[in-house]
């Protein structure tokens, strides 16, 4: 089969031969028909020092997919050739205290896809039988292979309730260009983006969002405390990992409020976390992955019920074999999400 893979510890990736992966009692073998580009997979592709401290290649890439089932493990229940589905990307223990109190995402053996293990980007993937989620026929394929950091957007919005709150979204990537209709699909009363890059706010506003705010102009915070009778926003979602970024997000919060963390700086950052977390009684989350499985739940019902259009979000479609020039379009900024098509 044809793969996208990472060769060796050097920047970039080939697309080559590989075998078939071979299947055991539980799992299921998927022929992938769409594969969405992560910014993780760039970091991979770039070589940098997260990758070149948390990936050992040889490595098939990829872990945003959908496609549909070949081949099934003897032991699979509820799952037939011919399945449409996606999957969650984490692969975990089970059987720790974790995997058996509902935390299964906060797994210390978690192992994911594309990563420590051969993905999707691939014609074909094998995945664990209890990792597999089904696609409802009214959830189109591109929709469908980019449930995974779909999953990241519903994790942090929906953590708590928002119906009738103020939610502000930092970082107007693809996960915070989701976020912004996951808030309004639920309910937020306001919704308000802060993205200094001018075609992503053009996005957000097409996404939902009321206000679309430069943070370059130095007056965000002001912006959100005027739009919110001084109060400041009940729950923001900080999806940038800019140390900027992460020390606005609580400082456009309202005392009590929630702030989400899903943006991963790539340094340490310094918080004043008398003046702005502790004496203003912040609720601070760090969103890792998806709920296994209650999330998943949430995103295909939402989906299936037409209560969310992300299809804006996904700006580029190419065919597999042109995967350089996806990774070159998110590179530059020009792209949002990128889907490569398979089939």
């Amino acid at each position: 089969m044809k793969a996208i893979r990472k060769p060796g510890p050097a920047p970039g990736l080939v697309l080559c031969d590989a075998p078939v992966p071979q299947i055991r009692s539980r799992d299921v073998l998927v022929k992938v028909r769409r594969a969405g580009i992560c910014g993780t997979d760039l970091h991979i592709q770039q070589w940098d020092r997260w990758s070149r401290h948390r990936v050992n290649p040889p490595v098939t890439l990829g872990h945003e997919f959908m496609g549909e089932v070949v081949e099934t493990g003897r032991l699979v229940r509820n799952i037939e050739v011919g399945d449409r589905v996606s999957a969650e990307g984490h692969l975990v223990c089970g059987h720790c205290e974790y995997c058996g109190t509902e935390q299964a995402h906060v797994c210390r053996d978690t192992r994911i896809i594309g990563i420590d293990r051969d993905g999707a980007f691939a014609e074909y993937v094998s995945i664990p039988a209890a990792n597999i989620i089904h696609i409802p026929d009214a959830i189109g394929d591109d929709v469908a292979a980019v449930f995974d950091p779909l999953g990241n957007a519903f994790h942090t919005v929906l953590h708590t309730e928002v119906a009738g709150r103020v939610v502000a979204v930092v970082g107007c990537g693809p996960i915070g260009l989701f976020a912004i209709g996951i808030a309004r699909a639920a309910g937020a009363s306001r919704v308000i983006a802060v993205e200094p890059h001018e075609g992503r706010r053009e996005l957000a506003a097409r996404m939902g969002a009321h206000d679309c705010l430069d943070p370059a102009d130095g007056e965000v915070e002001a912006r959100i405390a005027d739009l919110t009778h001084g109060y400041g926003a009940h729950v923001v979602c900080e999806m940038s990992g800019h140390p900027e970024g992460v020390r606005s997000a609580f400082r456009m919060c309202r005392n009590g409020g929630h702030v989400r963390l899903l943006g991963l700086p790539k340094d340490p950052v310094e918080v004043d976390l008398a003046r702005d977390v502790i004496f203003k009684g912040l609720h601070v989350y760090g969103v890792v992955g998806r709920l296994m499985y209650r999330t998943w739940i949430e995103m295909r019902d939402f989906l299936a019920a037409g209560r969310l259009d992300i299809e804006p979000v996904i700006t580029h479609r190419l065919p597999f074999d042109r995967f350089e020039e996806g990774f070159d379009s998110m590179h530059s900024g020009e792209a949002a999400k990128v889907v490569l098509a398979l089939d």
